[in-house]
């Protein structure tokens, strides 16, 4: 016969067993329990957003100042000398209208400015420089760049390769071949000028191919 009362002991013992662990799971003190997993927003938030350097003033009200002359003095000197002045806006060109960019600004030295110097212009004015390399002359006058204004295919002769590429649109396809029988690789094209050129000067623009041949500035086309 089964022994009624040592049953009901053994399954009175086991409910307060389970009592006394759900007791102890609810307060956290010997569960393994997860930390929460902080919302997107949360770590957002808690995320510092770094600053941006700004050469600029605060408070950028325009004024009128006189423009100084830049003329002669190194490219580097010069901006550092307009941005002291109140002129932030800056940019600066190839006055041989090769179309090389002013990478390393203290290899340049200006050769003129777009607005005259010791008159009056707003800041809010971009200055433009015109640049050539250190040892190199400048010209008298800034050297136009070809532009095919009008639709019409312009002259490329004694221009550099880099230069004849931005007077058409950037889909039109180039081939430029040495013009010097040697086969070279052209690599920096502003480095390279122009002695022929298909389609000829004058041709209707209507999106076909150009070839040109070239050769490096300081070699004769031949």
């Amino acid at each position: 016969m089964a022994n009624w009362k040592l049953i009901g002991a053994i399954a009175g013992g086991l409910i307060v067993v389970g009592a006394i662990g759900n007791a102890v799971d609810g307060d956290g003190n010997s569960a393994d329990t997860a930390a929460p997993t902080p919302s997107y927003a949360t770590a957002k938030a808690a995320t510092p957003t770094p600053a941006v350097a700004d050469d600029k003033p605060a408070t950028s009200k325009a004024e009128t100042k006189s423009v100084p002359d830049f003329v002669g003095m190194g490219l580097q000197s010069a901006q550092d000398a307009a941005q002291a002045a109140g002129f932030y806006g800056l940019k600066s060109h190839d006055s041989l209208g090769r179309a090389r960019h002013q990478i390393l600004d203290r290899d340049w030295k200006v050769c003129s400015q777009n607005v005259k110097a010791n008159s009056d212009a707003s800041t809010d004015k971009v200055l433009d420089f015109g640049a050539v390399k250190l040892e190199e002359t400048c010209p008298a006058h800034d050297e136009a760049a070809p532009s095919a204004a009008g639709g019409t295919m312009p002259s490329f002769t004694g221009k550099s390769v880099a230069a004849a590429r931005d007077a058409l649109d950037s889909g039109t396809s180039f081939t430029v071949q040495d013009a010097s029988g040697q086969d070279r690789f052209i690599l920096v094209e502003s480095n390279w000028k122009v002695c022929s050129q298909e389609p000829a000067a004058g041709a209707k623009v209507n999106g076909q191919p150009v070839t040109l041949g070239a050769v490096k500035f300081e070699e004769s086309c031949g």
